[in-house]
């Protein structure tokens, strides 16, 4: 199977688990997923399958869409309820604050990734520090907070206050991070209680599979042409054909970033322009 399956995964998962049980369910070898949920969120995992694995650094930086819950109030190791709680607080704020603090996060800028993370630092884990007790200067990323809105009226529990969001936002952005950074924004501390991913670029929720419908043999598969099909595709001719086997440059006559090359409407190579001359194009993604 050369293409790509959506799963709406289930919480207390691992991303790597439910990998593994689409590859059973579905008797394939090679697969992959093109961005981590944590266990305790729950939503659009992509999965990428035979050839398609080729695609999986092309999906990953597709923006996402996320919905948070956030209780103000607490904050924990993990950035997340799951956690061990570090310190709490008592909060009386109004949503009329809550909506001016989001709407005053930059739109970019440098996010701490979080200790509890794969990110590797000096070749090792952040979470195996963070589970040795050694202390690490952890990484910044620059993030871009596309699009973020409270979606719900706000709850107040025990002198603690819980709202939800809903934001887009670009690649390796950790939503458990922004909840902190805006729970600082308030002038508080909070920590992230639920996440639903509900889009990735064209993956949408909506059109997710569960693992019960890929066991029932009911689900939705995209194909690698389907994929694609926003970009310009060429059918190659035979001598052009024999240039992209081959991984030649070749001339960027078509103007564009991105060219998808196809023979018999299949595709078999991704070119993009060529950074040290961009009336050229080279080889990206060979996909024969």
């Amino acid at each position: 199977m050369d293409g790509i399956i959506v799963i709406d995964k289930p919480q207390n998962k691992t991303s790597r688990n439910v990998v593994n049980e689409v590859c059973q369910i579905l008797h394939i070898k090679k697969a992959g997923h093109t961005g981590t949920l944590d266990p305790l969120a729950t939503g659009v995992l992509v999965i990428c399958m035979g050839k398609a694995t080729k695609l999986v650094e092309m999906i990953t930086a597709y923006d996402k869409e996320y919905i948070a819950q956030i209780q103000l109030g607490i904050k924990t190791d993990t950035k997340d309820i799951t956690g061990t709680i570090l310190k709490k607080q008592n909060v009386d704020i109004t949503k009329e604050e809550i909506e001016k603090a989001l709407k005053s996060m930059p739109k970019t800028y440098l996010q701490t990734v979080p200790i509890y993370s794969a990110v590797k630092v000096n070749g090792k884990k952040l979470y195996e520090y963070a589970r040795n007790k050694k202390e690490v200067k952890l990484p910044t990323r620059e993030v871009k907070i596309l699009n973020l809105r409270l979606i719900d009226e706000i709850k107040k529990e025990k002198q603690q206050v819980i709202f939800t969001i809903k934001c887009r936002v670009s690649k390796g952005t950790y939503i458990r991070s922004l909840i902190e950074d805006i729970a600082e924004k308030i002038g508080t501390i909070g920590t992230m209680t639920s996440l639903i991913r509900t889009k990735q670029g064209m993956f949408d929720i909506q059109h997710a599979n569960t693992l019960e419908d890929l066991r029932n043999n009911q689900f939705y598969f995209y194909s690698i042409e389907e994929i694609l099909k926003e970009y310009k595709q060429i059918e190659v001719n035979k001598d052009l054909e024999f240039k992209v086997k081959n991984g030649a440059l070749i001339p960027n006559l078509y103007q564009e970033k991105i060219i998808v090359f196809t023979k018999n409407n299949k595709v078999i190579a991704i070119y993009k322009e060529y950074e040290k001359d961009n009336c050229l194009m080279k080889p990206w993604k060979m996909l024969l």
